[in-house]
């Protein structure tokens, strides 16, 4: 995959971990405190994937602008 095809890849995944982290903290606020499984997954590793993603995104695209 190139630079350019990771970043959207990176985006979404950081976008779609910091929407899980927002309702985990709605349903907890609203008294939920026995969450899904997935929920929890979702919020605690899709933002620092997306995150990693997107920086080795960044690295890349600025080593192949370099040579």
């Amino acid at each position: 995959m190139t630079a350019s095809k990771l970043m959207p890849l990176a985006l979404g995944l950081f976008a779609l971990g910091l929407v899980a982290i927002v309702v985990v903290f709605v349903l907890f606020a609203a008294g939920r405190s026995d969450l899904p499984v997935w929920l929890n997954v979702a919020a605690w590793l899709l933002t620092p994937v997306g995150l990693a993603v997107g920086v080795v995104s960044v690295v890349r695209s600025s080593r192949s602008k370099r040579r």
